[in-house]
């Protein structure tokens, strides 16, 4: 494993909340002609570029324009009738967090200024998939019945941790789970089985449990390790009731296929 742990976020941002729409098919059409005309090939005339790019073929999906979404790459293409899909235990962010967040942004700041704040805040319990939609309800299903035995539980996530993703091409500043490690191992373990039923990729062999706080495009591993990332630690440790405020009490997981969101409670 890396200085920098990789974790598990698909490249795209909204785009990856809805399922792909690819565009529509032009389609020629020889109509009109009776069976005893034959076409003249050496006749025919060329079809202009511009009518040929009217209208892109499904096969290649939609256009990914990094620029509509921060400069973020996409790692693997839209396709007609699949879902980006992700098990996470979400993190509700109450005023203190953001505080703090703020204190740590605008200092990690001063070493990368393109650094901006997660819109919202989770623990990853699995890698983006990709999912047919005629089997989200079913993977839904399997997940509640893995993970229905599981107890909830407390966990801290308080040390400071810089990640990259697994193409090197976005960097997060995070908050690992210092405590509650085991619990989340466990609800990985049942997470994995599904994704194996579903022959979809499983979750990193040693997870890094975390909170992404900040983002940017590009690996900036350099800038934010060493000196920067000391100090990010040392504004955690000085805040006030930090221990209280990043302890906390998990009753759910949650999994988002597309644009659908899925509540499932913990025993």
């Amino acid at each position: 494993m890396s200085a920098a742990p990789l974790v598990g976020y698909s490249s795209s941002g909204s785009e990856d909340e809805a399922e792909a729409e690819a565009g529509i098919r032009a389609r020629s059409e020889t109509g009109g002609r009776r069976c005893d005309q034959r076409p003249l090939l050496s006749q025919r005339l060329p079809v202009p570029d511009s009518v040929l790019h009217m209208f892109p073929g499904t096969e290649e999906g939609p256009e990914d324009d990094s620029a509509k979404h921060g400069g973020r790459v996409r790692t693997f293409p839209h396709e007609r009738g699949n879902w980006a899909t992700h098990v996470y235990i979400p993190y509700e962010a109450g005023e203190d967090f953001l505080d703090l967040l703020d204190m740590l942004l605008l200092h990690a700041q001063t070493y990368t200024p393109r650094l901006v704040r997660m819109e919202a805040f989770h623990l990853s319990l699995s890698q983006s998939v990709v999912l047919r939609h005629h089997w989200i309800l079913p993977f839904v299903q399997a997940l509640k019945d893995r993970v229905a035995s599981i107890q909830r539980f407390c966990f801290t996530a308080n040390r400071v941790k810089i990640y990259t993703n697994q193409e090197k091409t976005r960097t997060f500043v995070g908050l690992e789970v210092t405590s509650g490690h085991a619990q989340f191992l466990d609800l990985v373990s049942e997470v994995d089985k599904v994704m194996e039923e579903f022959d979809l990729t499983t979750f990193y062999q040693d997870p890094s449990f975390h909170i992404s706080l900040a983002w940017c495009v590009g690996d900036a591993r350099l800038q934010l390790e060493g000196q920067c990332l000391q100090e990010l630690q040392e504004i955690v440790d000085e805040f006030e009731d930090s221990e209280m405020l990043l302890r906390v009490y998990t009753e759910e997981i949650r999994c988002k296929s597309g644009n659908k969101f899925f509540s499932i409670p913990l025993k």
